[in-house]
C-alpha cells in the first residue's frame, strides 16, 4: 500500500524551478512534521526540508536556504517543495518523509518513492 506519492520532478535548466508534490492518505498525513529529502547514487540520503503539522514551523538545509520551499495543505494532505533557483548540484532523487518523532533524534518512518530531478548547466 503505497503511502507517500511524490510527482513533479523533471529536467530544467540552471536558474530554473520546480515544484514538487507529495500526496498521502489522511492516516499517514494528520498530525505529523513532513519534509523532503534527496539522493545522489553513490552518497548517503541528504536532509532538504521539513515543515511541522501546523505549518507554521520549517527548517532547511544550509544548501537549500532562500532557494526552496516547504509548505503543506492539511486539507488535501498533501506536502509541497517549491525550488527556485535551481542549480546543477541540486540534481538528485527527491523523496518525501513522514517524520515519526518530535524531539531529537529525529526518526523518519515512511519514504516515498522518489522523484528525479535534474538540473542541467
Amino acid at each position: 500500500q503505497v503511502q507517500l506519492a511524490e510527482s513533479g520532478g523533471g529536467l530544467v535548466q540552471a536558474g530554473g524551478s520546480l515544484r514538487l508534490s507529495c500526496a498521502a492518505s489522511r492516516r499517514t498525513f494528520s498530525g505529523y512534521a513532513m519534509g523532503w529529502f534527496r539522493q545522489v547514487p553513490g552518497k548517503e540520503r541528504e536532509f532538504v526540508a521539513v515543515i511541522n503539522w501546523s505549518g507554521g514551523s520549517t527548517s532547511y538545509a544550509d544548501s537549500v536556504k532562500g532557494r526552496f520551499t516547504i509548505s503543506r495543505d492539511n486539507a488535501k494532505n498533501v506536502v509541497y517543495l517549491q525550488m527556485n533557483s535551481l542549480k546543477p548540484e541540486d540534481t538528485a532523487v527527491y523523496y518525501c518523509v513522514r517524520r515519526r518523532t518530535d524531539y531529537v533524534p529525529y526518526e523518519y518512518d515512511y519514504w516515498g518513492q522518489g522523484t528525479q530531478v535534474t538540473v542541467s548547466s
